[in-house]
């Protein structure tokens, strides 16, 4: 599975950035995808995730109301709208696809491919 991320950019507090996350290859084989986000500094952290069947999805309390995650299995595409955006959300996100169930969703080793991740960067 290969991933693609793309969308990030520069914008003001307040303001809104859709990513996107294109899947190709074996995209039957995965079973959730998800985004991830590094600070610089920081640790890897969950943003939200889906399972590609579109059963089930998650999204961290730290965005839950600003930040909507989709997908369409279609277009082998994940999205991630972004609402209400604050300077703590810059940094690098990531889409990840996870091929095997585990309980949870936040941990990077559930998953085992990774987009090259696209800079979001808010400014005060």
């Amino acid at each position: 599975v290969q991933l693609q991320a793309s969308g990030g950019g520069l914008v003001q507090a307040g303001g809104s950035l859709r990513l996107d996350c294109i899947a190709s290859g074996r995209t039957f084989s995965m079973f959730r995808i998800s985004w991830f986000r590094q600070a610089p500094g920081k640790e890897r952290e969950f943003v939200a995730g889906i399972t590609w069947s579109g059963g089930s999805l998650y999204v961290d309390d730290s965005v839950k109301g600003r930040f909507t995650i989709s997908g369409d299995i279609a277009k082998n595409t994940l999205y991630l709208r972004m609402n209400n955006l604050k300077p703590e959300d810059t940094a690098v996100y990531f889409c990840a696809a996870g091929t095997t169930w585990s309980p949870g969703w936040a941990t990077p080793s559930q998953y085992d491919y990774w987009g090259q991740g696209t800079q979001v960067t808010v400014s005060s």
